[in-house]
């Protein structure tokens, strides 16, 4: 397109400006292309891009951290996931080398060369970049770093807005996905206490909102010693993992996995449920009725309402585990039909004609 026009002596120029265009694909071409696949750097749980890793102060997010180096750097599992050895990078920024030393003797014999170790370094606004660009360059096999924490390297800004949070992170996020790394950052968790694990982050949620893969390590409240680290992503699927922490080696050691136990997913007033309905296979009568025998099972005091809806919101994970219902009205009275149909090793569910809804 040319648009014309006229300087202030009256010259008539002409400029050339080109029409913007999406880069756009189409399905048919997107379908058939062999696209790389997600990169891991723990199978199933760690994909290259940005993640962040909160939890509350002194729960032990560094430990973890440390541990995950070390068995980065060797090729060693995680747990029961295989990893993709190479060299990491670990920016210990509230710790000196000492402290270093002796968590390192703590929890390993052997320490391989390709785990490296900063305690100061630039903030993100005076050559953070840079120094990173600058460590993959000398260590092409780099596969994870690790910051620890995001607000040491936060640039010092009176802005907290969403706006401003996304910008910060999309910067990392920049750095990670052009080198084809995984970068891990640290953080906080907010002291208010909230079932969804993204609006634990402390911050505004432009800071979730960037990251491809959230942690939380939150305390357990099934037993002492012990924390739930909540998983979540693009990449991954949505899973839970109950940690012990040994204080003798200061390892955290997987106790169980959502993935292989659903039961884990479900808030405690489900499995209260499930429970009861193992030992009574079969009801069909009022809420209010199977109200009375639930409180009196669980030794919870729920209302009608309360309970019912929680049933709704979790009925396929009730379902999983043997669990199914459906509602009826009989004269202005709101009625359950409740029964438990066990499922068998093959999947299948144990049909029982004695029990049917």
């Amino acid at each position: 397109m040319i648009i014309e026009f006229k300087t202030k002596e009256g010259e008539k120029m002409c400029e050339t400006k080109i029409k913007k265009k999406f880069d756009a694909i189409d399905g048919e071409t997107l379908i058939d292309m062999n696209l790389p696949r997600t990169k891991f750097v723990i199978q199933g749980i760690l994909p290259q891009g940005l993640a962040i890793i909160a939890g509350a102060p002194k729960i032990g997010k560094s430990w973890l951290m440390l541990d995950w180096c070390v068995k980065i750097a060797k090729g060693e599992n995680i747990w029961n996931f295989k990893t993709t050895k190479g060299t990491t990078l670990y920016l210990c920024l509230e710790d000196n080398d000492n402290r270093i030393q002796d968590r390192l003797l703590t929890i390993t014999d052997e320490v391989t060369s390709d785990v490296y170790f900063v305690t100061d370094c630039c903030s993100l606004s005076d050559g953070l970049e840079e120094q990173i660009r600058n460590f993959v360059n000398e260590h092409s096999d780099t596969v994870l770093i690790v910051i620890d924490t995001l607000q040491k390297v936060r640039q010092n800004t009176k802005d907290t807005s969403y706006a401003s949070d996304y910008k910060e992170i999309e910067t990392i996020k920049k750095i990670a996905d052009e080198l084809q790394i995984a970068i891990l950052l640290v953080h906080h968790m907010r002291k208010q206490d909230d079932k969804d694990p993204l609006n634990k982050l402390s911050g505004t949620n432009g800071i979730a909102g960037c990251a491809d893969t959230i942690f939380t390590l939150d305390r357990s409240k099934r037993s002492q010693n012990s924390a739930t680290l909540i998983c979540t992503g693009r990449d991954i699927e949505y899973r839970e993992f109950e940690l012990n922490f040994n204080k003798e080696d200061c390892v955290w050691n997987l106790i169980a996995d959502s993935s292989e136990n659903p039961d884990m997913l479900l808030p405690d007033e489900m499995n209260l449920l499930i429970k009861m309905m193992k030992a009574e296979k079969y009801f069909n009568g009022s809420n209010a009725e199977f109200l009375e025998r639930y409180n009196a099972y669980s030794g919870n005091n729920l209302s009608a309402r309360i309970l019912k809806r929680m049933m709704n919101k979790w009925c396929y994970e009730l379902e999983e585990n043997g669990v199914y219902f459906e509602s009826f009205r009989d004269k202005n009275v709101r009625g359950l039909k409740i029964r438990y149909m066990p499922v068998g090793d093959d999947g299948d569910v144990k049909y029982d004609e004695n029990t049917a809804l």
